[in-house]
């Protein structure tokens, strides 16, 4: 194992470089995206598609299958399959949240605000690229600068729709859920809540098919296997890497 790059100024040491025997020249596999990135990018993918599909049928049932109705138990079992992967999802979002100040180097909240003069003028490299006027775009080991910047805007996402789901259960809950009333004026009460929490659900997914065109055409293109990297949490870099203030 080699030494580590550069010590990190904004906490979390860097990742450490993982050569193999038969490394192309040039080229370096390191660790980029640690276990806790890649398994709560997963898990609130399938989360989002789960709370969709659910809370769609919720809102306008589309199955309704023949027989005494009090045999079927569907939209009880939609509630049921929605709420529960809604504390998933919730606690998910809270780990990840809470893994900005505290995680590795990549996982930190300076990915997600472009602090270095090098992210800001690469926000602007990432539009002209998205924007087809550049054909490659600016090297970043963790996420680009405008990628970052998006996600700050989906956590925000995510936090409307965890609270106005929180308000909308205690309307009809029992016990400790009930704390969560207070929530429903400050969302304008629960027809309003119910809005902003379908709404938002429509925002997430518009931005996962974006997410899904746009991690195709940046792994295609700079060739250092992100979709890969999602899973074993390995990127692989050209040596320049090293001297890139992320």
């Amino acid at each position: 194992m080699t030494p580590p790059p550069a010590a990190a100024v904004k906490g979390g040491a860097r990742p450490q470089v993982s050569p193999r025997r038969r490394d192309v020249e040039g080229i370096e596999r390191v660790y980029v995206w640690d276990l806790l990135v890649r398994m709560s990018h997963w898990i609130i993918m399938i989360s989002v598609f789960m709370l969709a599909f659910t809370g769609i049928y919720i809102g306008e049932p589309f199955l309704i299958p023949a027989g005494p109705e009090n045999e079927q138990f569907v939209m009880a079992t939609m509630k049921t399959v929605h709420f529960y992967v809604a504390i998933i999802f919730a606690l998910t979002v809270a780990s990840r949240i809470a893994w900005m100040f505290v995680g590795s180097y990549y996982a930190r909240w300076h990915q997600f605000v472009p602090m270095s003069p090098r992210r800001r003028r690469d926000v602007f490299g990432m539009l002209k690229f998205y924007s087809l006027l550049s054909k490659e775009p600016p090297l970043n080991v963790g996420h680009n600068p405008l990628a970052g910047m998006t996600y700050l805007a989906v956590f925000g996402l995510y936090l409307t729709m965890i609270f106005t789901g929180f308000a909308l259960y205690s309307v009809s809950a029992v016990g400790y859920m009930q704390m969560w009333e207070f929530l429903l004026p400050i969302f304008g009460g629960a027809q309003m809540a119910r809005w902003i929490h379908h709404l938002a659900m429509w925002f997430l997914l518009g931005f996962v098919a974006h997410h899904i065109w746009s991690a195709m055409l940046v792994s295609r293109v700079e060739g250092m296997g992100l979709i890969d990297s999602l899973f074993s949490g390995y990127k692989f870099l050209p040596k320049s890497w090293r001297n890139r203030d992320e």
